[in-house]
């Protein structure tokens, strides 16, 4: 005779046991995440009143280092 009940229900079983488990640990543990207040924006300037707004900021700077050879 053969068995009515495959043996692949218990491994699924298992598997998403695990997943459940993980899934709980990872909601505990999100929460106790500090926000980092690392980036630190550069002040906002005002535009000049005779144009030439251009100056060279710290984005710029990371452009021209990408693009030197």
């Amino acid at each position: 005779m053969q068995n009515s009940q495959p043996k692949s229900s218990r491994r699924s079983f298992f598997s998403g046991a695990a997943t459940v488990g993980a899934a709980a640990a990872a909601v505990v543990a999100l929460p106790h995440v500090a926000p980092s207040d690392a980036v630190v924006s550069e002040p906002a300037r005002v535009a000049p009143e005779k144009g030439g707004g251009y100056h060279l900021s710290a984005r710029v700077k990371q452009y021209y280092k990408t693009t030197q050879l």
